[in-house]
């Protein structure tokens, strides 16, 4: 008998999964769906998942947990196959007699770089997020419970750590502080990663140890959303166009090889040509080169969902010229570091990241390997180093 997870979405959701599958019963065959609901197209995707998966192993028992099961668990219970829906608040006992959570730093084990949960759920109430309605309020999880979970992945074989949450910025006592402790505690912490960044939350410890230590990864993904003021005001953001400036700029300031990387919604109710091209150029104003888009999506009771809307051909084409252009922006990033050294962790066979997050395949490096390399060339998706 086996356990299999699937996972959608966060990377708090990879960290949760192996801590959920790790307590389903040796003796039954199961599939873990941890399901997302960040957009209509991710609960889609779950759907389709749990069909999938069905069809692949029709004798095996599905399980869905995740932020869509907590929203929507009618939906799923009554698909073919699925033998169990549990919300989040159950989602790490979700094998165990009852569902009362019991808060661990859950960790995605066994792997070279391992995801750490520090802290769940979110106290803001952005319109266009149905988030905070299924993981709850903001909790952040004790030092000494994450210290053990980045102790244990490193013992595991971790050579990297990122510290993962919904709103890791918002950690009680300040998320700088947490990763100053963390590295203090663990000399053998070679390599810390942050998750998504809530750029008006970053707080001046963390600036501090964006400025001198170089254990902490130079890649830094903010969840700014849009680069217009009124579409800020309307999707309740708490930081203005120049503050995702500033912020940048404080950060390469301090570390000039950082990178950034960035969430943006395309085709907000109410959203204008002219705020539309207010994002667009965002992505320079931030050197953004990591750019993920996601085309606007009405989640169910939220307040978005009862503003004007955009016809969806307007949607979609906003998204693909901001798609685009972020391409055509990495694109040169790439072409830049060029000729260029970077440590590289080999992450798969042949295939790792450097620390600033550029894909770089190593040909013959193996798997946990960190490695000194120069940068010969690009293709389509990644460098080649030598």
């Amino acid at each position: 008998m086996s356990v299999q997870t699937v996972t959608l979405g966060c990377r708090l959701n990879f960290a949760e999964s192996e801590t959920v599958a790790a307590s389903a019963p040796a003796h039954e065959d199961w599939i873990v769906v941890n399901s997302c609901a960040v957009t209509n197209e991710a609960v889609r995707q779950t759907r389709q998942a749990i069909r999938h998966w069905h069809r692949e192993r029709p004798t095996a028992k599905i399980l869905v947990t995740g932020c869509a099961a907590e929203l929507e668990p009618a939906l799923f219970r009554a698909m073919p196959g699925v033998a169990r829906v549990v919300g989040n608040a159950g989602k790490l006992n979700a094998f165990a007699a009852n569902d009362a959570m019991t808060p661990v730093a859950a960790g995605l084990m066994h792997q070279v770089k391992s995801f750490v949960a520090v802290q769940t759920g979110c106290d803001h109430r952005c319109t266009f997020c149905s988030i905070w309605q299924a993981r709850g309020a903001s909790r952040s999880l004790p030092f000494e419970a994450i210290r053990d979970a980045v102790a244990r992945e490193i013992d595991r074989g971790a050579k990297e750590i990122v510290l993962t949450g919904v709103d890791i910025t918002d950690y009680d006592g300040g998320l700088g502080s947490l990763c100053g402790r963390l590295l203090d505690a663990e000399p053998h912490l070679r390599r810390l990663r942050l998750s998504s960044l809530d750029s008006i939350e970053i707080d001046e410890p963390l600036f501090e140890l964006i400025a001198g230590e170089r254990r902490l990864m130079p890649h830094f993904h903010l969840s700014l959303q849009a680069g217009d003021d009124m579409i800020l005001k309307r999707m309740k953001r708490r930081h203005s166009r120049a503050d995702a400036v500033r912020t940048v700029e404080r950060i390469k300031t301090a570390r000039p090889d950082a990178t950034i990387g960035a969430d943006l919604i395309a085709g907000f109710p109410t959203e204008t040509e002219d705020m539309a091209l207010n994002s667009l150029k965002l992505l320079d104003y931030c050197d953004i080169v990591t750019a993920h888009i996601f085309p606007f999506s009405p989640r169910p009771n939220t307040p978005a969902a009862r503003m004007p809307q955009l016809p969806r051909d307007v949607v979609k084409a906003r998204a693909a010229r901001l798609r685009q252009a972020g391409a055509e922006r990495r694109a040169r990033w790439l072409d830049s570091l060029v000729g260029s050294t970077h440590t590289v962790l080999i992450e798969a066979p042949g295939k790792g990241h450097a620390g600033n997050f550029a894909p770089v395949a190593v040909d013959g490096a193996e798997r946990g390997e960190v490695l000194e390399v120069r940068v010969a060339r690009r293709t389509a998706d990644h460098l080649v180093a030598v």
